[in-house]
């Protein structure tokens, strides 16, 4: 099994650039998102991967092949990877089995070896009791993962998927983020996934590459991007959380309780480092008149079914999210500790 490297890879159309030097290395195995809001490049970046799409510069490798540069370019036919689409792209005139089987007829692959194949494509993604059905008679969720099976059935040495469950409800989005997991654990395939949704990014992917206007913003391991991302803008594109202004720490730097508090004492025209803190990290407590305590107000009350969400005002102006056991009332005035910060980078 090969890796993949992206070595500055930069798509322009016309003066736009789309992508921007982006350089990635990818383990052989590894399921790595490709995360970010619309228009950020990510799609582009997988169409360059397929080999839909040229690049303007830089290179694109699979092992030692190199699949695209300025002045070269590998078919998306000859790369060897396959590819989930957001709409699934299944011909609703054959069944389950000719849909997964189609590759293999374009390979004039037939007979018992092109049997054997699908149905252990279909075996792997748990639907080889289905395998005469048409495509009309499965539910969203089963639907993708016969598009799965498909991508499978040729052994591919790499597996595209953009936005494979953005067409699902909730609840099945939820379902069909195990079924990918298991399915990447029993393949080990490696997976370039493209997605807008940072939970589910977080969910799946070893290692997330995310996008902002075309140019990597972090490339890390999702429990690193959320506890410490690198710039303010991915700490808010990232999980939960507050910015507030302290006198303390650098970037880079975690902040104990103790450093913190100092931090957010000190007079305003001192408090020039940015710094993160989860809701988590918030802890509330019953205001005293007398308390020299971080002081704060209840400005809003979410109920999220194990915990409420409370969104606070501080004597400074600057806002922060809790978590609470129980509900508290609008206007309440209340004592907070913070317990850790993460200090950030300034934004580009």
């Amino acid at each position: 099994m090969a890796g993949l490297t992206i070595d500055h890879v930069t798509k322009r159309f016309g003066e736009q650039s789309a992508v921007e030097a982006l350089s990635l290395d990818v383990a052989p195995g590894e399921l790595v998102a490709l995360l970010g809001p619309s228009g950020c490049g990510k799609t582009t970046m997988l169409r360059m991967l397929a080999g839909f799409e040229p690049l303007s510069e830089g290179e694109i490798r699979l092992g030692g092949r190199t699949l695209a540069s300025r002045e070269h370019h590998v078919p998306p036919e000859q790369r060897n990877m396959a590819m989930v689409f957001q709409s699934y792209a299944l011909w609703p005139h054959m069944s389950v089995a000719d849909n997964v089987g189609y590759p293999l007829k374009l390979r004039r692959l037939d007979g018992e070896s092109y049997r054997r194949r699908v149905a252990q494509a279909l075996a792997l993604v748990g639907l080889a009791s289905y395998a005469a059905r048409s495509p009309q008679e499965l539910s969203g969720g089963q639907r993708q993962r016969v598009a799965l099976a498909r991508c499978l059935v040729t052994d591919p040495d790499v597996v595209l998927l953009d936005e494979p469950l953005a067409n699902l409800d909730r609840h099945l989005r939820a379902a069909m983020e195990q079924s990918f997991r298991d399915f990447h654990r029993r393949t080990r395939a490696t997976m370039i996934y493209v997605t807008h949704d940072q939970s589910e990014a977080m969910a799946l992917a070893d290692r997330i590459a995310v996008m902002r206007e075309g140019r990597l913003a972090q490339w890390a391991t999702p429990e690193t991007l959320y506890r410490q991302p690198r710039t303010a803008w991915v700490a808010s594109f990232i999980g939960q959380g507050s910015l507030l202004s302290v006198a303390a720490g650098r970037p880079g730097q975690r902040l104990e309780e103790a450093a913190l508090m100092r931090g957010l004492a000190a007079v305003p025209a001192e408090r020039t480092q940015s710094v993160l803190v989860r809701p988590e990290h918030v802890r509330v407590h019953p205001a005293s008149p007398s308390s020299q305590d971080l002081r704060g107000r209840v400005e809003s009350v979410t109920f999220r079914g194990e915990r409420y969400e409370l969104h606070l005002r501080l004597e400074s102006g600057e806002t922060l999210i809790a978590y609470h056991a129980t509900a508290l009332g609008e206007g309440q005035p209340v004592a907070l500790t913070l317990c850790e910060g993460w200090c950030l980078e300034p934004d580009a």
